[in-house]
């Protein structure tokens, strides 16, 4: 019974989304104070629990839309396994834990942008989504804020070009991420009601729109180091050749005629060009 209702609260916190989070909370903490230490964990911590509590209020939120999915129809609200309002509560109680967390270990800012992070995913980009196939341009804000939570809760200053530089590469990557992401479940959102972007575009125009926006997230990605944010040559040259790849690799887009499957394949690619580069910047800061 204890094991299941875990499961069940961890599924409506999205953890493997939410773990991601987390991890670029940590970065942010970390470009700053060049090294890693326990005074990262309490933000970390803080994020984590807020981005669990956005997850749960965005299952609320789409209860009736899981529905008619066949990928979200056995998630916990519409299996069954947790009632709307039990669910509402516990977003709740991980809210106020959250925030207060932020708030006590890493001042009234981190909490701010904790909860600034969640009001737009829950109150703009989620009903906006259901409005209009291209919520995910302004939804992807949400990704350009965890860095700065941790950027602030170490110590730095919110205006240091550093962070912005790191903050807009977050924000410029997740278009990509959430394009491929809305076009690999078109059918789903299709079937649930949701606006179809396989409605406002062909497949060839979506396959170059999805490569404008990755050569864009390659060349912000470039950009990182002129704003004092990467010191070693190494590791700048190896950012030069990931995001070299990740264009290469993209190529293939522009002359394949690909019709299924292609979505999945290539939001691999971002997603691990993303992993890599927090990777580079996290070791040029500690070594």
């Amino acid at each position: 019974m204890i094991k299941r209702t875990l499961t069940t609260l961890a599924e409506l916190g999205k953890i493997r989304i939410t773990s991601a989070v987390t991890l670029s909370t940590l970065l942010g903490y970390v470009l700053f104070k060049r090294e890693f230490d326990t005074g990262v964990i309490i933000p970390s911590l803080g994020i984590f629990i807020l981005a669990m509590a956005s997850a749960t209020i965005n299952h609320y939120q789409e209860r009736e839309i899981d529905k008619r999915m066949d990928r979200t129809k056995d998630r916990p609200i519409p299996s069954g396994r947790i009632s709307a309002g039990m669910a509402l509560l516990y977003a709740l109680i991980l809210t106020i834990l959250g925030a207060l967390t932020l708030y006590l270990n890493s001042g009234f800012l981190a909490m701010q942008l904790g909860l600034l992070a969640l009001l737009w995913y829950n109150a703009i980009y989620t009903p906006l989504k259901r409005i209009t196939p291209f919520a995910v341009v302004p939804g992807s804000f949400i990704g350009a804020i965890p860095p700065m939570v941790g950027w602030v809760a170490a110590g730095g200053d919110i205006t240091d070009p550093t962070i912005l530089i790191v903050s807009l590469f977050f924000f410029i990557w997740q278009i990509p991420h959430f394009w491929l992401l809305l076009m690999k479940y078109g059918n789903d959102y299709h079937q649930a009601g949701f606006p179809s972007l396989t409605n406002v575009y062909s497949s060839d125009q979506l396959k170059k729109i999805t490569f404008v926006w990755t050569i864009t997230t390659a060349i912000i990605a470039l950009f990182i180091p002129i704003f004092g944010t990467m010191y070693k040559e190494f590791w700048k040259f190896m950012l030069l050749i990931t995001s070299t790849l990740i264009i290469v690799l993209f190529i293939p887009l522009l002359i394949k005629r690909e019709e299924t499957g292609w979505q999945k394949k290539y939001f691999i690619y971002i997603n691990s060009f993303l992993l890599v580069v927090m990777i580079l910047l996290s070791v040029d800061a500690v070594s």
